[in-house]
């Protein structure tokens, strides 16, 4: 009589499909503690690209500025200085541009060149940013680069 109540509950037991509460929390836990470390790790990637895009974007209003002086300046650097931004637009080296970690516009800003018509990194201008943009209309965000991340950005 035992072992017939035994058979019939392990037969019971055998044919019951499904996930016990227990096995359920387990794999909720887990879950849980991959979410809690992939979460910051995927905001890390995100601010950097953001970062890594914006350097890109100012070493292309930096090289739409060496055009701009070569092409309408004829090359010559003959006093350190800024070239704006607005005038290489209005001559069609750059086109309106957008910086990616705000998705605003770049309205106005400057590229420093040295004498030597090389971004100028020094404080003989007074300005130690190589390329500075100015983003948004009602509200301007200025965003500064120095030479040394604008040049190291890969073209």
């Amino acid at each position: 009589m035992l072992a017939q109540a035994i058979k019939r509950r392990l037969s019971k037991e055998e044919n019951q499909k499904g996930f016990t509460l227990i096995e359920l929390l387990a794999v909720i836990v887990i879950l849980g503690i991959i979410a809690v470390i992939a979460i910051p790790l995927i905001g890390n990637v995100i601010n950097n690209s953001k970062k890594s895009a914006d350097v890109a974007t100012a070493r292309q209003v930096y090289d739409a500025a060496r055009l701009y002086v070569i092409g309408v300046k004829n090359g010559e650097f003959a006093t350190a200085g800024k070239v704006l931004i607005k005038d290489i637009q209005k001559e069609g080296y750059l086109d309106k541009t957008y910086l990616p970690s705000d998705k605003k516009e770049i309205t106005s800003g400057f590229v420093y060149f040295n004498a030597k018509g090389q971004l100028d990194n020094t404080a003989e201008t007074g300005k130690t940013d190589a390329v500075t943009l100015e983003t948004g209309s009602e509200t301007a965000d200025i965003h500064e680069f120095s030479a040394d991340k604008v040049l190291s950005a890969k073209n």
